[in-house]
This record gives C-alpha cells, structure tokens and sequence, in this order.
C-alpha cells in the first residue's frame, strides 16, 4: 500500500472557496494522523504474523489456537494495506464541540486516542441519522468524496448556528435521511452500499475454516 504523504486534499479550482486553511486544516492535521497510525499499524501486524508463523503451532487446541491468530492477523492486515485515510468517510462536531471521525473501520493511535469510529459502531450512528428534526446532539456534519486516495470534495451540513463557524457553505445534496428503515437519498445508498459491498468482500469469516474433526479409530 502507497500512504498519501502528500496534501489529501485535491480540491479542483471550482471549489477553491472550500480549499480555505480555515476550513480543512484540522482535517489536514487529523488524516496525517490516521496516515501514520496506518503505517505503525501495518508494520506491528507484520512483525506479530512473522513472529506468530515461525512459532511452534502445538498440538491439539493450542494447534487451533495457532492457525486462527495466524488468520486473524493475516485478514487485518491485507484489510489496512488496502487503505489511505480515505477510510475516513466523515466527521461529525457535537453540540458539545467534540469532533469525531466516522470510519469503514476502527483505528485508534498508540496512546489509545479514537482517530476513526467504526461506522458500524453506535457512537457512528448521528452521522447517518441525524436530521434538521432530530440532530442527534450534533452541531454539524461533514462528509467526503474521495478520488484515487484524495479528497475532490466535501459537504458540509449544520445543525446549530454555532455548526457554521468553520464549515463550508451548506449543501443541500449532502443531506441524509434519519431513520434505517426510511426511505435514503441516493448519496447515503452510495456510501452504505459502498461499506456493504467492501465489507463483504473481505469479511474474516468468510475465510474462516472450520477444523475438521478427528476419526476416532476403529477397533476390530
């Protein structure tokens, strides 16, 4: 996997409003965080794999426990080599001023910090479902278009009066509908069917053996 170690964003000229520091720059700092954590990440799994693969497997349910380290290891790091930032889907701002990235997986950094919320995860849920009706407890919503590993636009959508400050102009096309059962806009088909389908792909249990059992011998 080639990390972006460059600016993530690309914004084309049409959108030069949206390219202002003031409004992308702590996304900046953020998505060079989730980038280095992605580098230590992958290079701590790699050397764990190795450690694990040249380990004596044992014999028996320590044999077991062996093999299924080894696929559990194997699967989340083939899942992170196939990612930049742009698993970073957006970003929700509380009402509480507590800014949360909402991500196709979980990643944390080496001191433990929150750097993307799994957006299967309940914490993740007012990106999805917040409304002008029910914010959800959030001030503002941005969500990001990513192309070829950067980022060609953004949206962003407020709940609050305060939700303006910092944020672009409000788009209405970025808007979500609330509830799982209602009816979506096509942007949020996109998005879910998106995870959905990436997910699917590479779902651990998907690839998960079951261990087959033992013949007992027969006595004559």
């Amino acid at each position: 996997m080639t990390l972006l170690n460059t600016d993530p964003f690309a914004l084309p000229d049409a959108l030069s409003a949206k390219s202002d520091p003031a409004l992308i720059d702590a996304d900046r700092a953020h998505f060079a965080a989730i980038e280095q954590s992605l580098e230590v990440t992958i290079a701590d799994l790699r050397d764990r794999l190795d450690a694990t693969l040249k380990a004596p497997g044992g014999i028996d349910r320590a044999a077991m426990d062996h093999d299924e380290e080894i696929h559990r290891l194997g699967v989340r790091l083939r899942t992170l080599r196939r990612y930049t930032p742009d698993l970073c889907l957006g970003r929700v701002v509380g009402t509480n001023g507590e800014t949360l990235y909402v991500g196709r997986l979980g990643l944390t950094d080496r001191t433990g910090a929150r750097l993307l919320l799994d957006w299967r995860s309940p914490a993740a849920e007012p990106f999805f479902g917040a409304t002008h009706a029910n914010p959800m407890g959030l001030a503002s919503r941005r969500r990001y278009r990513w192309t070829r590993g950067r980022i060609s636009d953004y949206w962003d959508e407020v709940f609050t009066p305060e939700g303006l400050e910092g944020h672009a102009a409000p788009d209405d096309q970025s808007a979500f509908i609330a509830t799982p059962g209602s009816n979506r806009s096509p942007q949020m088909r996109d998005v879910l069917g998106t995870i959905r389908a990436d997910q699917g792909r590479h779902h651990p249990c998907r690839f998960t053996r079951r261990p087959r059992r033992r013949r007992r011998p027969r006595h004559g």
